[in-house]
């Protein structure tokens, strides 16, 4: 029996997600569409994606979805982990349930869906599991301590992973976009604030800094279906890169960092996201 060819993707109401559905099923793959509200997924299903609902943080949700597809294909024959969101703020003002949740999101949530998916995958030895990483997991960005957390993580998982699933046929791939221009990136800005806190100034000069890595006439960003042409090249490739670095900011940045040494580093950024407004020098507190 031919190993299954079934891609299930998570987070794919808008944005990397939505664009790797269509491109997938475009070229007539097996796609099985997911997002936590399955009224944002019709689009999809008109262009020919299975669609399901799936909440990569609760249990129930997640083993139905991987039920789903293996009582249909036998085995899921590519799980792209796509689902996650940004969390912006200063460490020392981040509530903890709010880091808690980033974490069972982009993290716990992400390792589940590999549990669940790995027998079937082993049993055919065959499969490919692609893991949505970012620039933000080789460099930390100013105010965005939980989100780098949780994608430093899946630096570490991904190797891990890589070598543990190899000797079964299973392929592990780990994406690094840099910034893309997407509804997530504007979910990350608008976390950035203010708190009436000594880290305002810092929150806001933040959030224009990425308002203008994304914003329309940024140079180097990404768009979503820049992603979705790598993620469906590295499913269909005999071997895949372990890694792929996309965009300017993840192929020079990280480069440049670890020429730098910390304080300078640490220097350049505090010029270009100031604790004080652009406008005067009202210092923070």
């Amino acid at each position: 029996m031919a190993p299954s060819e079934a891609v299930l993707i998570t987070g794919c109401s808008t944005g990397i997600g939505r664009a790797t559905a269509l491109a997938l099923a475009r070229a007539g793959v097996p796609t099985w569409a997911t997002a936590r509200r399955i009224g944002t997924l019709a689009g999809l299903a008109d262009a020919g994606c299975r669609t399901l609902e799936l909440d990569v943080t609760d249990e129930a949700s997640r083993e139905r979805a991987v039920k789903a597809v293996e009582e249909e294909h036998g085995a899921v024959g590519a799980l792209v982990n796509n689902a996650g969101y940004a969390l912006g703020g200063a460490v020392e003002e981040l509530p903890l349930d709010e880091l808690r949740r980033q974490f069972e999101t982009n993290v716990f949530g992400l390792v589940r869906m590999c549990q669940l998916v790995l027998p079937r995958m082993r049993a055919q030895h065959h499969g490919t599991i692609v893991n949505l990483g970012s620039g933000a997991g080789l460099v930390a960005p100013p105010a965005s301590g939980a989100y780098a957390m949780t994608k430093f993580a899946l630096e570490a998982l991904s190797d891990a992973l890589r070598l543990e699933v190899s000797p079964f046929g299973v392929r592990v791939v780990l994406l690094e976009p840099g910034a893309v221009r997407t509804e997530f990136m504007n979910t990350g800005r608008d976390s950035l604030r203010p708190t009436g806190g000594p880290y305002d100034a810092f929150l806001r000069n933040v959030g224009a800094m990425a308002e203008r890595a994304t914003g329309e006439n940024a140079r180097g960003a990404l768009r979503p279906e820049d992603v979705a042409r790598t993620i469906v090249k590295a499913i269909a490739a005999r071997r895949p890169r372990t890694r792929y670095r996309l965009g300017r900011e993840a192929k020079v940045t990280p480069t440049v960092r670890r020429l730098v040494p910390d304080r300078a580093w640490d220097r350049v950024l505090l010029r270009v996201t100031p604790f004080e407004e652009r406008a005067g020098r009202a210092k923070a507190s």
